[in-house]
């Protein structure tokens, strides 16, 4: 089988049978998308009723297999189990004799780049890392915001073509990630995506605390400003008492979290520690107003010393 697959789809490479080990929220998903693309998905393995329902919504009247019949009928199989059973699978599915030579197997792992795949690389498969960079549902909608979605990319020198290829046909943007820099990209991407949404949560717990109907109202034009002033700004967007120095509001604040929310204190100092220190380092908080803001997030005391839960 050749793999000098192309981006330009005016010329598409030959069409993929495509099979899904993983259904879950993401693998049934890119499936659909590879099934728009011309490629033919064959085959899915599908553990609980959430997976089988899963799979009967994107990928109707396609069969349900254990994973090693999944190999037997595909030429390219998207692996997408959680990180941690990726490992344990891969290698399992080499030392059954699962694997054939010449097959694409695609994770969608972002904590993995192409190595985890060795073991079965050694049986003579393709290996691909193609993680998508974005919150998956596992409904229908997810096929359409691929459109524009950047994947990580990480697989051999020969076979980047390949790759890159699939993620187009998807309707994605390739970003190519070096192998030894993985796991530091996936933790960027944890510490923006998932804290975000812990961010938000807690906010609107706070927001219906104090009354407010409509949280989600509220917050969002706030939250869309900044997120599109920090993705055009960078630290330059940083507002609010912490980046203004206002050591007093700070410890106001601090004060109702331990009343009201201790549950969300230790977060709100952490995060206020870190947006002080760039906020110092960038020239926005001045210095002489900087010790006694982080004098207070240090000790949870005001900028006299009396505790704030007085």
């Amino acid at each position: 089988m050749s793999t000098d697959l192309q981006p330009d789809l005016k010329d598409r490479p030959a069409r993929l049978t495509v099979g899904v080990v993983g259904a879950g929220r993401v693998g049934p998903v890119l499936a659909a998308s590879l099934r728009l693309a011309g490629h033919r998905p064959v085959a899915v393995s599908a553990v609980s009723d959430a997976s089988r329902r899963r799979a009967e919504l994107l990928l109707p009247d396609v069969p349900v297999v254990p994973p090693a019949e999944v190999l037997q009928r595909a030429e390219l199989v998207l692996l997408t189990v959680p990180d941690d059973t990726l490992p344990g699978l891969v290698s399992g599915l080499a030392e059954t004799g699962a694997v054939r030579p010449g097959q694409l197997l695609v994770h969608t792992s972002g904590r993995y780049g192409a190595r985890v795949l060795d073991p079965a690389l050694r049986a003579g498969a393709l290996p691909l890392a193609l993680h998508p960079v974005m919150t998956f549902t596992g409904t229908p909608v997810d096929v359409q915001r691929l459109a524009g979605c950047s994947f990580g990319v990480t697989a051999p020198d020969e076979l980047r073509l390949a790759a890159e290829a699939l993620v187009i046909e998807m309707g994605g943007e390739p970003e190519w990630v070096a192998e030894e820099n993985r796991p530091l990209y996936h933790a960027a991407l944890a510490l923006g995506a998932n804290h975000l949404v812990t961010l938000v949560a807690q906010s609107m717990e706070l927001l219906r605390a104090a009354g407010v109907e409509a949280p989600d109202r509220m917050l969002g034009p706030l939250l869309g400003a900044a997120l599109d002033n920090a993705l055009r700004s960078g630290d330059a967007a940083l507002t609010g008492p912490v980046a203004r120095g206002d050591a007093g509001t700070v410890a106001a604040h601090v004060a109702e979290l331990r009343r009201h929310a201790p549950q969300s204190l230790a977060g709100y100092l952490a995060m206020a520690r870190a947006t002080a220190d760039r906020a110092l380092a960038h020239g926005l908080l001045k210095p002489e107003l900087a010790e006694d803001l982080l004098g207070v997030l240090a000790t949870g005391t005001d900028a006299t010393g009396n505790g704030e839960d007085r």
